[in-house]
């Protein structure tokens, strides 16, 4: 049985909560969110130079602000802007392009060096490459696909 809301109902959504290990999944649920709610706009505009409704703004600081810890939200409370908020987040948890491209070769070093151990199967090798993969993806890299 499928969740869907009744025409004119809305849905409510568990909102999860940002910890220091799981910021790339948790910015792909939270900007789906936003985005149900019509308020990520705020965040990344779809159109050149446009402005926000101020009223979605106050609606994304707070949604942001329930997903972040209490102690981040005393840390991110002079910001104003949903944009200040995310890019903050952001540069917090992935770093800025040094660090991220270290993260990289981080990344490129254990895939390089990824062997199928004695006992384990397809499913369980495959499995750690798309975990590779997923956190390449994280941090805006895209594994090139093999061609065999």
């Amino acid at each position: 049985m499928a969740l869907v809301p009744r025409e004119g109902s809305s849905m409510s959504y568990q909102v999860p909560i940002l910890t220091s290990t799981n910021y790339p999944v948790w910015a792909v649920k939270i900007k789906s969110m936003m985005d149900a709610h019509g308020i990520w706009e705020t965040v990344e505009p779809r159109q050149l130079h446009e402005d926000s409704d101020p009223k979605k703004k106050k609606q994304a600081l707070a949604f942001l602000f329930q997903a972040i810890p209490e102690d981040m939200v005393l840390q991110m409370a002079d910001y104003t802007d949903p944009k200040q908020v995310w890019d903050g987040l952001k540069t917090r948890y992935l770093g800025v392009d040094r660090v991220r491209a270290a993260q990289l070769a981080t990344l490129k070093r254990e895939l390089e060096s990824l062997r199928m151990n004695d006992g384990e199967t397809v499913d369980e090798f495959v499995s750690k490459l798309t975990g590779l993969a997923s956190k390449a993806r994280s941090l805006g890299y895209e594994l090139k696909k093999l061609i065999w």
